[in-house]
């Protein structure tokens, strides 16, 4: 990279300058600088490493340019590499046909050069994407040549890198030569993506229109994940999103929110529709507040236009973004990524499946790390339960061989698939598995459990209900409010909750344990508590109530039924933690549990009731029944026929 002296005085009297962009007028007053494109391509020598700028701002221009002039000169130069984060264009660099002259060398692997990566004529380099600048600022990969696109010279002379600044402008202040296409489609973004003229080696004015990424449209299972995911993203949360359109479908899950802030590596029209909605406004960021943060954008135009010379955007070199230590500063920071397999122990990749590479680490690692250690920061990896053609799992009982770990066990806070959310912080492996196995494709599930159990992942014995009889109904769930206004969720017992269920049971008081089991005893060991989280949900009902808490859920209350088929009644108990009784739960356990015994066409419920247990009659008293009690001994034996409704 050259400045000349002789530019420098270009801007000292503002008759010089271009308040309007004219390409005539610049490239008369820039001869030395805009030179013929064969000319300025002469300077490339064999060996040279080139950089291309990222995604959307790719100058396709300058890059067509290029394979043009090596497939008219094919001996100019030799064995080149080609640096990228990540390719929207053509790619041609990757064609075999240049495979003496190019050598592509990606940090992030996308659908134009996974085949060329996979067969082994391009390279891959594995590596966090916040550290690229500092490498090539070390000089540990240097950069002979920058090719890159900017917006037109404002009156000062300074360009904008517009969509793309990530490690665009690390390259641009180590590159020994950087060639510029000037093109006025590019916004002029604020933030740190200014170059100045006269750092510059060579201009090259080409309009075209900037590339454009359009998702595809999300389907029914990305707007289910998007659901689970809005359920755990609060108002005033600052979010990182992917691209794609699974996080598309998750951004428009958002729509609800207030105060949204945005501090992430990509910029999406699903940010951009929700700040135009005033969902996303920045006003509770503990950092750049007021800002939306992002490194590059991949958009429509509309998201471009959106975007230009808008202040409340701002856009930071990647080792800003996606510094671990700056998203650790962010308060309530809450990072979501997608992955392509998570294992049953918590680990999980979104590089490769197997040995086939398919994208890279890009900045999924630092947003996660980062965001693991901010005050109230949230970890969402998001992933379809089974590939697109529905014949494999995306939850595997341990990683393929030669899959890239891209999170390790310790780095995943919540996972969400169509079928649930599954927290994994603090968990054990047996609980791991035994959550993911919940959110799992139920056609996997069986395998999955058996898998489990021959890695020794879960119990040996660990019961399982295959099919749709066991299948987690999450159409039951029902949200109610405790007597003194405490949302309340009522929800179907999970064969994940063995260790909410055996911490509700614990936390009972001996006279409850008695009063629930009619039964001095008090152990609840694993067999036992099978009994109550693996249920056929076509014979039987186990309905928690659930208090939702940052760091999980508590179980405050249990009401079940099992069906006699013989009579088409159910047999029906209920009982609340010590210091949760007189808030109504037992009430709404039970009333929720006779709406769903009707639904099912059952007559009625029978109970067993120690004499002395006064508030357990008055509950059955007040639900509505028509009782038949008969004592025997110390317990009342109820039936408990449903009224006319």
């Amino acid at each position: 990279m050259t400045t000349t002296d002789d530019t420098n005085k270009t801007f000292e009297k503002r008759d010089l300058a271009f308040p309007q962009y004219n390409a005539e007028e610049l490239q008369k007053r820039y001869q030395q600088k805009c030179m013929p494109l064969e000319r300025i391509f002469k300077n490339i020598n064999r060996g040279n490493r080139i950089f291309i700028g990222t995604g959307c701002a790719e100058p396709q221009f300058l890059v067509t340019s290029l394979t043009d002039f090596v497939a008219r000169y094919p001996k100019a130069f030799f064995d080149t590499e080609v640096y990228h984060i990540w390719t929207l264009g053509v790619a041609p660099y990757a064609d075999e046909k240049f495979k003496y002259n190019f050598r592509l060398n990606s940090f992030f692997v996308s659908d134009n050069s996974r085949d060329a990566v996979n067969r082994g004529i391009a390279d891959y380099s594995p590596i966090f994407l916040s550290q690229v600048p500092d490498m090539l600022n070390h000089g540990i990969e240097q950069m002979d040549i920058a090719l890159i696109q900017v917006s037109p010279p404002d009156v000062h002379g300074y360009m904008s890198l517009g969509i793309s600044v990530d490690i665009v402008k690390a390259a641009v202040e180590n590159a020994s030569i950087v060639i510029a296409q000037i093109n006025s489609n590019m916004p002029r973004v604020h933030g740190d993506t200014f170059i100045h003229i006269n750092d510059v080696d060579y201009l090259v004015p080409y309009d075209e229109p900037i590339l454009e990424y359009v998702s595809d449209i999300p389907d029914e299972i990305s707007h289910k994940i998007g659901n689970y995911v809005s359920r755990i993203v609060q108002d005033g949360d600052t979010i990182q999103v992917g691209y794609g359109s699974l996080p598309n479908a998750i951004i428009a899950s958002l729509k609800d929110k207030k105060h949204l802030g945005v501090h992430t590596e990509l910029l999406s029209d699903g940010i951009v529709k929700l700040m135009k909605e005033g969902v996303i406004d920045n006003t509770l960021k503990s950092i750049d507040r007021g800002k939306t943060v992002a490194s590059f954008c991949m958009g429509t135009r509309d998201t471009y236009a959106y975007i230009h010379d808008n202040p409340s955007v701002s856009f930071r070199p990647i080792d800003y973004t996606n510094n671990p230590l700056i998203i650790a500063g962010q308060k309530s920071m809450v990072a979501i990524n997608a992955a392509l397999q998570v294992d049953l122990t918590g680990q999980s990749s979104s590089e490769s499946i197997g040995e086939y590479i398919y994208s890279g680490i890009g900045g999924h690692a630092d947003f996660m790390r980062g965001t693991v250690m901010a005050p109230g920061g949230k970890t969402i990896l998001t992933l379809r339960s089974t590939s697109n053609d529905g014949k494999h799992s995306r939850i595997l009982p341990l990683l393929e061989n030669g899959t890239g770990v891209t999170l390790t066990r310790g780095d995943i806070q919540y996972v969400v698939t169509e079928y649930g959310i599954a927290y994994l912080y603090g968990k054990n492996i047996r609980e791991r598995a035994m959550d993911l196995i919940a959110i799992a494709h139920p056609d996997f599930r069986g395998y999955l459990v058996e898998k489990a159990k021959q890695h020794g992942l879960i119990y040996h014995d660990q019961a399982f209900i295959p099919g749709k009889r066991g299948e987690y109904p999450e159409t039951l769930e029902t949200r109610r409010t405790t007597k003194d206004n405490e949302s309340l969720l009522l929800r179907p017992v999970k064969i994940s909750d063995e260790s909410l269920v055996k911490n509700f049971f614990y936390s009972l008081s001996d006279n409850s344990m008695y009063r629930r089991f009619i039964s001095v005893r008090t152990d609840m060991h694993h067999e036992r508590l099978q009994q109550f989280v693996v249920i056929d949900y076509t014979r039987e009902m186990v309905i928690v109530a659930v208090i939702e808490h940052e760091e999980g859920e508590q179980i405050v209350g249990i009401g079940q039924y099992g069906i006699d088929e013989t009579n088409h009644v159910a047999e029906v108990a209920v009982v609340v933690r010590d210091e949760w009784q007189g808030k109504g739960i037992g009430s709404q356990l039970l009333s929720y549990l006779t709406y769903l015994a009707k639904r099912g066409g059952l007559l009625g419920f029978t109970a067993e009731v120690l004499v002395e247990n006064r508030p357990m009659m008055k509950l059955f008293e007040r639900g509505g029944f028509d009782i038949e009690k008969r004592r025997s001994e110390s317990l009342y034996e109820l039936k408990l026929v449903f009224g006319e409704t």
